[in-house]
């Protein structure tokens, strides 16, 4: 994999290939350029044919990225994705692209979504305060201080509930 062989810090989970977390720096030029985010990743077994599941484990403040699950809405993760692409188009095009352009009529956090189309300047300020508090180099060492103990982060890519579903799809 040529993630492996990049300059990104990459954390194998119990050693296993399929899943991973990768130490991600926003796009220079941006709110995010301070911030460094520790970014979960599982491959699927049908992977490269089928999407990565993809997260941020640190708090960040963008409209297409849930702000509490760190999920990502990203259309060429989750809808147009193909095995002709690599990890290393995520961490180097995807991602920054998505961070560089957000896009606030598809959100996964309205409130990001909304003070970009209302208040461009609090918005980037906001996002600013996200990275000084929560994906600065201080913010990720007193994570890895406190917690070693990924139980404690989000789960990404699976959901996990006893509340029943609000409806049966019928087939």
């Amino acid at each position: 994999m040529k993630l492996l062989m990049s300059d990104y810090e990459v954390t194998l989970v119990n050693g296993s290939m399929q899943e991973f977390y990768v130490r991600f720096k926003g796009p220079d030029e941006t709110p995010f350029q301070e911030g460094l985010w520790k970014v979960h990743v599982e491959l699927p077994d049908q992977y490269p044919y089928k999407s990565p599941s993809i997260g941020f484990m640190n708090r960040i403040f963008h409209p297409n990225i849930d702000e509490l699950s760190g999920s990502v809405c990203l259309d060429v993760i989750n809808q147009t994705w193909s095995p002709m692409f690599d990890m290393i188009n995520i961490f180097e095009v995807f991602l920054p692209q998505l961070l560089r352009y957000p896009n606030p009529t598809d959100p996964l956090n309205g409130e990001a979504a909304a003070l970009l189309m209302r208040e461009p300047k609090a918005y980037e300020n906001k996002v600013r305060d996200y990275v000084n508090k929560y994906a600065s180099a201080d913010a990720m060492e007193n994570d890895n201080d406190e917690s070693s103990d990924d139980e404690e982060m989000s789960s990404v890519g699976s959901y996990e509930s006893d509340e029943e579903p609000a409806g049966q799809m019928e087939v």
